[in-house]
């Protein structure tokens, strides 16, 4: 089943953001690609604060989130998005350089939908992308936006815009 939506990055290495935008593009070109380099600047996007306020709020099928990041760490970054009632449900798969067991573990703990360690080759970790892509974006049914309103209006969080969802080929890069 093909569906659409948009998936977020939330990486700060260029290089990391250049080889998945990549993969993305090549596996499901019904997927843009929102990239963000900082914790807060993922939040605003997420939840429609600061410059994206009066912008379109995307539906993401996908958080890709790292761990490392400036201003607000991917573990704040996952606590928010799962303890606000509009987000829950949106799946965030951890993709971090990282396999301290205490990093997995409080990745879990704090809601993660997945953890994927990056791989230091780069055959490797295009080959994790894909599987990561195959799965959440391919056989992986996501939460319909309806779920996403429907605890939207209950909140009063304006997490889901009314934009339509768009269907674009290529990856788009937010800075």
């Amino acid at each position: 089943m093909t569906q659409s939506g948009d998936v977020l990055l939330v990486e700060d290495n260029h290089a990391d953001v250049q080889l998945t935008m990549h993969v993305m593009a090549e596996e499901n070109a019904a997927y843009r690609v929102h990239v963000t380099r900082d914790g807060e600047q993922a939040l605003n996007l997420i939840f429609g604060y600061g410059q994206y306020a009066n912008a379109p709020k995307p539906i993401f099928a996908l958080v890709l989130l790292d761990l490392k990041l400036p201003k607000v760490n991917g573990f704040e970054v996952l606590k928010q998005i799962k303890e606000n009632p509009s987000t829950k449900a949106l799946p965030v798969v951890i993709l971090s350089s990282s396999n301290q067991v205490r990093d997995v573990d409080s990745s879990y703990q704090l809601g993660a939908n997945g953890y994927v360690q990056k791989p230091v080759n780069f055959e490797e970790f295009s080959d994790a992308l894909r599987c990561i892509a195959e799965f959440w974006l391919g056989a992986n049914l996501t939460p319909s936006p309806a779920i996403f309103k429907e605890q939207e209006n209950e909140t009063g969080n304006a997490f889901v815009g009314t934009a339509p969802i768009v269907a674009s080929g290529r990856a788009e890069q937010k800075e």
